[in-house]
């Protein structure tokens, strides 16, 4: 047997409990849960149950190795079968909050953050952008003075995907004033209970079971301990942090292509018109078959960079390999684009109805080609990246 079988094995297993799971305990309460705004807390403990929470953490932080190939695997199955950006957004919030701490925080720091959320306990977030920012990271206002033991945090964020209801939240801040680029970026972590800091939610087009909110920090006390590694090593952490959002992200892409490719082809089988199922008008299985392709290339491209991710070979992660993610990131969500488009058109009215996965993915494409970077600012990097 290949080397790589018992893995593979693992990857079949995991895709069909996430498969289940998202069947039996999502799909019949994401109505309610979209009209709330949020997910229940409960639902954290239950992905830590079955393991997902914890998947590329520290075993000692209570986290258990995975390759980006099982990571991968999981977010391509939930979004196909659960068919929302949302839940996925705020299930998994801190695998964009928790890293920078991960890999650059002090033991004592990791111990105190990292365990309770992967037990599904406290929720972790990721909070950069700002209102005046956007993806200009290096542009960033919010300052973090230090007086003593303490930083004092002021400023605001916007956009923070579980920032209403966050327990952690792991803050870009200016700590050098006299820097206005960024070198003078650092980052902080700020209890979610913490004086001064105040939260409001935020409605949206999509993503309507995730809670995003804006941020303000006025005079936010926090522990210097708090500290993620050094001051003015922020930006760097931001941006390693970036390439596995974006990977992420691509995963899901795929997973939402499929799930409106499975929901346009079932519907073209039973519906009938002028006498004959939808799907036996040539025009009808064409437009599945451009999806077909968009699919097949996003998977092959996506399986490809995430091998060379599982690799070992730091060569292979290269300038190179931070295009490809780019330029994977954008392929991707354009192919989720075209295939909700391409499956509202098929479902015709019924597409435009709520209860339809494909117009739940229509109204999610936007914030996946803006998210994690816009297409825009992921062809510039991946030039760069490529000497262009």
């Amino acid at each position: 047997m290949a080397h790589n079988d018992p893995e593979q094995e693992d990857i079949r297993l995991m895709t069909d409990m996430a498969q289940r799971f998202v069947q039996q305990e999502v799909l019949p309460h994401l109505p309610a849960w979209e009209d709330a705004g949020e997910l229940p807390r409960e639902l954290y403990g239950r992905a830590a149950e079955l393991g997902w929470l914890a998947m590329g953490y520290p075993e000692e932080l209570g986290g258990m190795p995975a390759s980006w190939a099982m990571r991968s695997a999981l977010a391509t199955t939930l979004s196909r079968f659960g068919g929302s950006g949302g839940l996925l957004a705020s299930l998994f919030s801190h695998n964009i909050g928790l890293p920078p701490i991960a890999r650059h925080g002090s033991a004592a720091l990791q111990s105190e953050v990292i365990p309770s959320v992967l037990r599904g306990e406290k929720i972790s977030a990721l909070a950069i952008t700002e209102p005046g920012g956007g993806t200009d990271v290096s542009a960033l206002r919010t300052t973090a003075r230090r007086e003593g033991d303490e930083y004092v945090v002021d400023g605001e964020k916007v956009f923070i995907t579980s920032g209403t209801r966050a327990d952690w939240l792991t803050v870009a801040v200016r700590t050098d004033p006299k820097d206005k680029g960024p070198m003078g970026i650092s980052m902080l972590v700020v209890p979610g209970d913490a004086p001064g800091l105040s939260r409001s939610r935020l409605d949206k087009m999509g993503w309507h079971c995730s809670d995003t909110a804006h941020l303000r920090f006025d005079g936010v006390r926090v522990p210097a301990r708090y500290l993620v590694g050094e001051e003015g090593m922020g930006f760097k952490m931001i941006l390693t942090n970036f390439n596995g959002e974006r990977l992420s992200m691509s995963a899901m892409a795929l997973g939402f292509s499929e799930c409106c490719y499975d929901e346009a082809l079932a519907w073209a089988r039973q519906r009938k018109t002028f006498g004959t199922a939808l799907v036996d008008h040539q025009v009808i299985r064409h437009k599945l078959m451009d999806m077909r392709m968009r699919i097949e290339s996003t998977r092959a491209w996506l399986n490809a960079v995430v091998a060379r991710a599982d690799s070992g070979d730091k060569a292979a992660k290269g300038a190179e390999w931070v295009a490809q993610v780019c330029l994977l990131k954008n392929h991707a969500t354009q192919t989720m684009q075209f295939c909700a488009d391409q499956a509202v058109q098929i479902l015709g009215g019924m597409g435009f109805m709520r209860g339809t996965a494909s117009e739940r993915i229509y109204r999610e494409v936007k914030v996946m080609m803006i998210g994690g970077g816009t297409e825009e600012i992921m062809k510039e990097l991946a030039s760069r990246q490529l000497g262009i």
